[in-house]
């Protein structure tokens, strides 16, 4: 089968396109041609081997996963022994590792079937974004109707998800974005949006029962200066920092000092269930949720598909066809 390879760290240069071995679903695998992939900044992160801190996982002088790719939308070709819930033929989507292929392995407990209003691109769009703001939000934001919320970064993959999953849980939804976004961002259903090229946040004299930050550069401090006093800043990615520790750093800063805050502040790495595909399978089934997307890459311009997100202008998702 095809598939996009790199045996180094480094910049999207790394990645070829190769002919390599079919992989075979073990017992409790299911084997998907992959129709299409999206694009997320850990790809980015998993390519080039920075902050240096990933390496512990992803390989210290190389990468142990040679094949990119986080997200998948496809159907069945085969099932493993123990898989009961999906068939092959099956239409599916769901998030694992590898999956800038023709075929990849993913266990059962990270696929569903795909929203049946959905194409193979859409679909490929929503695992990880979608369900990074559906965990965000509703496990660690706790998140409650009429409750407000914050979303800084509301018109990336990510943050296009959050704003209308907040809505959908009867809360009020500000994002945060750029001149070029606003109206995007208005589309997806935020009640109110905020410029951050023409208005600091922080100055708005508004408070947040969440603060959920999927990008910039804004500190733990700014964000909670908005929080109510028992307000929850959910901390799920950002820029800035070096290259040893990147984000994280910041983000462990803050999660030490906010044992002294009155104010709750998170941060986890999301898992694909599921439980949690199927409530986004139906919401977006229901018309609640849509998957935003900004471009579309064939497998072979994967490369490119990784210069654009890293540039950090993306609205929605980039998605890579198959």
């Amino acid at each position: 089968m095809k598939a996009i390879v790199y045996d180094r760290y480094g910049p999207p240069d790394v990645l070829e396109l190769r002919e390599v071995d079919k992989p075979a679903a073990k017992d409790d695998e299911v084997l998907v041609r992959v129709h299409a992939a999206s694009v997320n900044p850990a790809d980015w992160h998993l390519m080039t081997g920075t902050p240096y801190i990933a390496r512990l996982s992803a390989g210290l002088r190389k990468p142990k996963d040679q094949i990119p790719g986080l997200d998948v939308a496809g159907r069945v070709e085969a099932v493993g022994s123990n898989v009961t819930r999906i068939r092959p033929g099956d239409e599916v989507f769901g998030a694992h590792s590898k999956t800038f292929a023709e075929y990849v392995c993913v266990p059962e407990d990270g696929i569903a079937l795909k929203p049946a209003n959905l194409t193979f691109e859409q679909a490929a769009a929503v695992p990880v974004a979608g369900i990074t703001a559906l965990q965000g939000l509703r496990d660690k934001g706790r998140l409650q109707p009429g409750q407000k919320v914050l979303i800084i970064g509301a018109s990336g993959g990510v943050g296009t998800f959050a704003v209308q999953l907040a809505k959908s849980f009867g809360a009020e939804a500000t994002g945060v974005c750029s001149t070029r976004n606003v109206e995007l961002v208005r589309s997806i259903g935020a009640d109110h949006v905020v410029d951050y090229t023409q208005e600091d946040f922080t100055r708005r004299g508004q408070r947040y029962d969440v603060v959920f930050q999927v990008a910039g550069t804004r500190s733990p401090s700014d964000c909670r200066r908005v929080l109510t006093s028992r307000g929850t800043l959910v901390l799920c990615s950002g820029e800035g920092g070096g290259r040893l520790l990147g984000p994280v750093g910041r983000i462990v800063g803050a999660l030490v000092r906010s044992r002294f805050w009155s104010q709750r502040a998170v941060m986890w790495i999301s898992n694909a269930t599921s439980k949690d595909l199927v409530e986004l399978k139906e919401l977006i089934e229901a018309g609640t949720v849509t998957p935003v997307i900004d471009r579309r890459y064939p497998l072979d311009e994967a490369s490119e598909a990784l210069r654009y997100q890293e540039k950090g202008h993306t609205q929605g998702k980039t998605v890579i066809t198959v």
